[in-house]
Protein backbone atom coordinates (compact mmCIF):
# COMPACT_ATOMS: atom_id res chain seq x y z
CA UNK A 1 0.00 0.00 0.00
CA UNK A 2 1.42 3.43 -0.87
CA UNK A 3 1.99 6.03 1.79
CA UNK A 4 -0.80 8.54 2.23
CA UNK A 5 1.49 11.26 0.90
CA UNK A 6 2.05 9.28 -2.31
CA UNK A 7 -1.69 8.64 -2.62
CA UNK A 8 -2.43 12.35 -2.33
CA UNK A 9 -0.05 13.03 -5.20
CA UNK A 10 -2.14 10.66 -7.32
CA UNK A 11 -5.58 12.06 -6.54
CA UNK A 12 -8.21 12.85 -3.89
CA UNK A 13 -8.67 10.58 -0.86
CA UNK A 14 -11.96 10.40 1.03
CA UNK A 15 -11.91 10.76 4.82
CA UNK A 16 -14.50 9.53 7.28
CA UNK A 17 -17.03 11.69 9.12
CA UNK A 18 -17.94 12.35 12.73
CA UNK A 19 -17.05 9.22 14.69
CA UNK A 20 -18.67 10.44 17.90
CA UNK A 21 -21.78 11.44 15.97
CA UNK A 22 -22.08 7.94 14.55
CA UNK A 23 -21.51 6.32 17.93
CA UNK A 24 -24.17 8.53 19.49
CA UNK A 25 -26.60 7.71 16.67
CA UNK A 26 -26.03 4.04 17.48
CA UNK A 27 -27.17 4.60 21.04
CA UNK A 28 -23.90 5.18 22.88
CA UNK A 29 -23.45 7.91 25.48
CA UNK A 30 -20.73 10.33 24.35
CA UNK A 31 -21.52 13.47 26.35
CA UNK A 32 -19.07 12.85 29.18
CA UNK A 33 -15.77 14.68 29.47
CA UNK A 34 -14.07 11.75 27.69
CA UNK A 35 -16.49 11.98 24.73
CA UNK A 36 -16.03 8.97 22.40
CA UNK A 37 -12.78 8.02 24.15
CA UNK A 38 -14.89 6.49 26.94
CA UNK A 39 -15.84 3.72 24.53
CA UNK A 40 -12.21 2.69 24.09
CA UNK A 41 -12.65 1.22 27.55
CA UNK A 42 -16.36 0.44 27.68
CA UNK A 43 -17.38 -0.59 24.15
CA UNK A 44 -14.43 -1.06 21.77
CA UNK A 45 -16.49 -3.22 19.40
CA UNK A 46 -18.84 -0.28 18.86
CA UNK A 47 -15.90 1.82 17.68
CA UNK A 48 -14.94 -0.87 15.15
CA UNK A 49 -18.52 -0.94 13.86
CA UNK A 50 -18.61 2.84 13.44
CA UNK A 51 -15.31 2.81 11.54
CA UNK A 52 -16.66 0.04 9.32
CA UNK A 53 -19.77 2.08 8.54
CA UNK A 54 -17.66 4.93 7.22
CA UNK A 55 -15.43 2.52 5.28
CA UNK A 56 -18.54 1.06 3.70
CA UNK A 57 -19.54 4.58 2.68
CA UNK A 58 -16.31 5.03 0.77
CA UNK A 59 -13.91 6.48 3.36
CA UNK A 60 -10.34 5.37 2.80
CA UNK A 61 -9.03 6.98 6.00
CA UNK A 62 -10.26 6.05 9.48
CA UNK A 63 -9.61 8.63 12.17
CA UNK A 64 -9.06 7.09 15.60
CA UNK A 65 -11.24 7.60 18.66
CA UNK A 66 -8.39 9.43 20.40
CA UNK A 67 -9.38 13.07 19.83
CA UNK A 68 -10.28 13.47 23.50
CA UNK A 69 -8.18 10.58 24.78
CA UNK A 70 -5.37 11.82 27.02
CA UNK A 71 -3.66 10.45 30.08
CA UNK A 72 -4.89 13.49 32.01
CA UNK A 73 -8.46 13.05 30.85
CA UNK A 74 -8.51 9.36 31.70
CA UNK A 75 -6.96 10.10 35.12
CA UNK A 76 -9.87 12.43 35.89
CA UNK A 77 -12.17 9.49 35.11
CA UNK A 78 -10.29 7.20 37.48
CA UNK A 79 -8.15 5.38 34.89
CA UNK A 80 -4.49 4.85 35.82
CA UNK A 81 -1.64 5.90 33.55
CA UNK A 82 -0.72 2.45 32.23
CA UNK A 83 -4.30 1.67 31.29
CA UNK A 84 -4.78 5.11 29.76
CA UNK A 85 -1.73 4.60 27.56
CA UNK A 86 -3.00 1.15 26.51
CA UNK A 87 -6.42 2.56 25.63
CA UNK A 88 -4.98 5.38 23.54
CA UNK A 89 -2.77 2.96 21.61
CA UNK A 90 -5.69 0.54 21.14
CA UNK A 91 -7.56 3.18 19.13
CA UNK A 92 -5.24 2.49 16.18
CA UNK A 93 -5.94 -1.25 16.09
CA UNK A 94 -9.69 -0.62 16.37
CA UNK A 95 -9.58 1.82 13.46
CA UNK A 96 -7.50 -0.62 11.40
CA UNK A 97 -9.97 -3.42 12.07
CA UNK A 98 -12.95 -1.32 11.06
CA UNK A 99 -11.34 0.34 8.05
CA UNK A 100 -9.89 -2.73 6.40
CA UNK A 101 -7.97 -1.51 3.35
CA UNK A 102 -6.91 2.10 3.67
CA UNK A 103 -5.08 4.33 6.09
CA UNK A 104 -5.42 5.11 9.79
CA UNK A 105 -5.09 8.67 11.06
CA UNK A 106 -4.31 8.99 14.74
CA UNK A 107 -6.47 11.82 16.04
CA UNK A 108 -4.62 14.41 18.10
CA UNK A 109 -7.16 16.87 19.43
CA UNK A 110 -6.20 20.23 20.95
CA UNK A 111 -5.48 20.93 24.59
CA UNK A 112 -8.90 22.54 24.88
CA UNK A 113 -10.61 19.25 24.06
CA UNK A 114 -9.17 17.73 27.23
CA UNK A 115 -10.78 20.56 29.22
CA UNK A 116 -14.19 19.54 27.79
CA UNK A 117 -15.48 23.09 28.08
CA UNK A 118 -15.55 24.18 24.43
CA UNK A 119 -12.08 25.74 24.62
CA UNK A 120 -11.10 24.24 21.27
CA UNK A 121 -13.57 26.70 19.74
CA UNK A 122 -11.96 29.74 21.35
CA UNK A 123 -8.25 28.92 21.67
CA UNK A 124 -8.22 30.79 24.96
CA UNK A 125 -5.91 28.25 26.57
CA UNK A 126 -3.07 29.14 24.16
CA UNK A 127 -2.46 32.45 25.93
CA UNK A 128 -1.87 30.84 29.32
CA UNK A 129 -0.47 27.40 28.58
CA UNK A 130 2.35 28.34 26.18
CA UNK A 131 4.17 26.45 23.43
CA UNK A 132 6.54 24.49 25.69
CA UNK A 133 3.72 23.17 27.87
CA UNK A 134 1.61 22.37 24.81
CA UNK A 135 4.48 20.35 23.36
CA UNK A 136 4.80 18.42 26.61
CA UNK A 137 1.04 17.79 26.64
CA UNK A 138 0.85 16.50 23.07
CA UNK A 139 4.07 14.46 23.00
CA UNK A 140 2.92 11.30 24.86
CA UNK A 141 -0.21 10.78 22.78
CA UNK A 142 1.59 11.46 19.51
CA UNK A 143 4.26 8.92 20.48
CA UNK A 144 1.67 6.32 21.46
CA UNK A 145 -0.33 6.66 18.24
CA UNK A 146 2.78 6.57 16.07
CA UNK A 147 4.21 3.54 17.88
CA UNK A 148 0.85 1.78 17.55
CA UNK A 149 1.12 2.03 13.78
CA UNK A 150 -0.94 5.04 12.71
CA UNK A 151 -0.12 5.96 9.12
CA UNK A 152 -0.44 9.68 9.85
CA UNK A 153 -1.32 11.84 12.84
CA UNK A 154 -4.33 14.11 12.38
CA UNK A 155 -3.48 17.25 14.35
CA UNK A 156 -7.00 18.57 14.16
CA UNK A 157 -9.38 21.26 15.35
CA UNK A 158 -6.35 23.41 16.16
CA UNK A 159 -7.66 26.79 17.35
CA UNK A 160 -4.51 28.86 17.77
CA UNK A 161 -1.09 29.54 16.29
CA UNK A 162 0.74 28.56 19.48
CA UNK A 163 -0.82 25.11 19.45
CA UNK A 164 -0.01 24.65 15.77
CA UNK A 165 3.59 25.60 16.51
CA UNK A 166 3.76 23.04 19.32
CA UNK A 167 2.28 20.24 17.21
CA UNK A 168 4.57 20.92 14.27
CA UNK A 169 7.61 20.99 16.53
CA UNK A 170 6.66 17.61 17.99
CA UNK A 171 6.04 16.16 14.52
CA UNK A 172 9.57 17.19 13.55
CA UNK A 173 11.01 15.82 16.76
CA UNK A 174 9.24 12.46 16.36
CA UNK A 175 9.71 12.41 12.57
CA UNK A 176 6.15 11.25 11.98
CA UNK A 177 3.81 12.29 9.13
CA UNK A 178 1.00 14.61 10.18
CA UNK A 179 -1.68 16.79 8.76
CA UNK A 180 -2.40 20.14 10.35
CA UNK A 181 -6.06 21.12 10.40
CA UNK A 182 -7.25 24.38 11.92
CA UNK A 183 -10.74 25.27 13.03
CA UNK A 184 -11.41 28.67 11.53
CA UNK A 185 -13.83 31.54 11.10
CA UNK A 186 -14.06 34.29 8.48
CA UNK A 187 -13.77 37.92 9.58
CA UNK A 188 -15.71 40.87 8.20
CA UNK A 189 -13.10 41.35 5.49
CA UNK A 190 -13.40 37.75 4.28
CA UNK A 191 -10.10 36.67 5.85
CA UNK A 192 -9.83 33.18 7.36
CA UNK A 193 -8.66 33.30 10.96
CA UNK A 194 -8.06 30.79 13.74
CA UNK A 195 -10.57 30.75 16.57
CA UNK A 196 -7.93 32.69 18.51
CA UNK A 197 -7.99 35.41 15.83
CA UNK A 198 -4.69 34.89 14.00
CA UNK A 199 -4.58 34.88 10.21
CA UNK A 200 -4.89 31.28 9.09
CA UNK A 201 -2.47 31.89 6.21
CA UNK A 202 0.30 32.75 8.66
CA UNK A 203 -0.31 29.55 10.62
CA UNK A 204 -0.32 27.40 7.49
CA UNK A 205 2.95 29.04 6.46
CA UNK A 206 4.60 27.41 9.50
CA UNK A 207 4.12 24.03 7.81
CA UNK A 208 5.18 24.98 4.28
CA UNK A 209 8.73 23.66 4.40
CA UNK A 210 8.25 20.67 6.71
CA UNK A 211 8.59 17.22 5.16
CA UNK A 212 6.56 15.69 7.99
CA UNK A 213 3.43 17.62 6.98
CA UNK A 214 1.44 15.78 4.31
CA UNK A 215 -1.46 18.27 4.19
CA UNK A 216 -2.83 21.44 5.77
CA UNK A 217 -6.39 22.67 5.94
CA UNK A 218 -9.50 22.95 8.07
CA UNK A 219 -12.00 20.88 10.00
CA UNK A 220 -14.87 21.55 12.37
CA UNK A 221 -15.49 24.73 10.39
CA UNK A 222 -18.91 25.64 9.03
CA UNK A 223 -19.23 24.68 5.34
CA UNK A 224 -20.04 28.29 4.43
CA UNK A 225 -16.70 29.43 5.89
CA UNK A 226 -14.50 26.83 4.20
CA UNK A 227 -13.63 28.73 1.00
CA UNK A 228 -11.30 31.42 2.39
CA UNK A 229 -9.55 28.88 4.59
CA UNK A 230 -8.88 26.57 1.64
CA UNK A 231 -7.37 29.43 -0.33
CA UNK A 232 -5.09 30.25 2.60
CA UNK A 233 -4.11 26.60 3.01
CA UNK A 234 -3.35 26.04 -0.68
CA UNK A 235 -1.06 29.08 -0.86
CA UNK A 236 1.76 27.18 0.85
CA UNK A 237 1.90 24.45 -1.78
CA UNK A 238 0.90 21.53 0.44
CA UNK A 239 -2.07 19.26 -0.39
CA UNK A 240 -5.20 20.55 1.30
CA UNK A 241 -7.38 18.69 3.81
CA UNK A 242 -10.99 19.73 4.34
CA UNK A 243 -13.59 18.12 6.57
CA UNK A 244 -16.14 20.63 7.82
CA UNK A 245 -18.82 20.03 10.38
CA UNK A 246 -22.47 19.98 9.41
CA UNK A 247 -22.87 23.73 9.86
CA UNK A 248 -24.65 23.39 13.18
CA UNK A 249 -23.32 25.18 16.26
CA UNK A 250 -22.04 23.48 19.43
CA UNK A 251 -23.44 24.87 22.67
CA UNK A 252 -20.72 23.96 25.19
CA UNK A 253 -22.82 24.97 28.21
CA UNK A 254 -25.88 23.02 27.10
CA UNK A 255 -23.75 20.27 25.50
CA UNK A 256 -25.91 20.13 22.38
CA UNK A 257 -25.94 21.12 18.72
CA UNK A 258 -28.28 23.73 17.30
CA UNK A 259 -29.08 25.28 13.92
CA UNK A 260 -29.70 23.75 10.50
CA UNK A 261 -27.15 21.43 8.87
CA UNK A 262 -25.49 22.76 5.75
CA UNK A 263 -22.87 20.26 4.50
CA UNK A 264 -23.43 19.31 0.85
CA UNK A 265 -21.60 17.17 -1.72
CA UNK A 266 -22.22 20.04 -4.13
CA UNK A 267 -19.28 21.74 -2.41
CA UNK A 268 -16.83 19.02 -3.43
CA UNK A 269 -15.97 20.37 -6.92
CA UNK A 270 -15.01 23.76 -5.49
CA UNK A 271 -12.95 22.08 -2.76
CA UNK A 272 -10.98 19.95 -5.22
CA UNK A 273 -10.53 22.94 -7.53
CA UNK A 274 -9.01 24.80 -4.55
CA UNK A 275 -6.47 22.01 -3.99
CA UNK A 276 -8.31 19.69 -1.59
CA UNK A 277 -6.93 16.14 -1.68
CA UNK A 278 -8.29 14.85 1.64
CA UNK A 279 -12.07 15.36 1.83
CA UNK A 280 -14.59 14.27 4.41
CA UNK A 281 -16.60 15.54 7.33
CA UNK A 282 -16.40 16.28 11.03
CA UNK A 283 -19.09 16.69 13.69
CA UNK A 284 -22.61 15.66 12.67
CA UNK A 285 -21.43 14.18 9.37
CA UNK A 286 -22.61 10.58 9.02
CA UNK A 287 -21.88 7.67 6.65
CA UNK A 288 -24.72 8.70 4.32
CA UNK A 289 -23.01 12.08 3.93
CA UNK A 290 -19.67 10.39 3.20
CA UNK A 291 -21.37 8.23 0.57
CA UNK A 292 -22.45 11.44 -1.15
CA UNK A 293 -18.96 12.97 -0.82
CA UNK A 294 -17.43 9.80 -2.29
CA UNK A 295 -19.79 9.96 -5.26
CA UNK A 296 -18.96 13.62 -5.80
CA UNK A 297 -15.22 12.86 -5.71
CA UNK A 298 -15.70 10.10 -8.27
CA UNK A 299 -17.57 12.49 -10.54
CA UNK A 300 -14.76 15.05 -10.28
CA UNK A 301 -12.05 12.52 -11.14
CA UNK A 302 -10.70 9.12 -10.01
CA UNK A 303 -9.71 9.06 -6.34
CA UNK A 304 -6.41 7.66 -5.20
CA UNK A 305 -6.35 3.93 -4.55
CA UNK A 306 -5.01 2.28 -1.44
Amino acid sequence: MPSLADALAAGPVVLDGGLSTELEARGHHVSSALWSARLLRDAPAAIVEAHAAFAGAGARVATTASYQATVEGFAAAGVDTAEARRLIASSVALAREGQGEGWVAGSVGPYGAMLADGSEYTGGHAATVGVAALRAFHRPRMELLAEAGADVLACETVPAAAEAEALLAEAQSLRVPVWLSLTTVVDDDGVARTRRGERAAEVFAMAAGLDEVVAVGVNCTAPAAVGPALAAAAAGGKPVVVYPNSGETWDAAGRRWSGPPGVSPDDVPSWTAAGARLLGGCCRVRPTDITAVTAAVLRSGPPASS
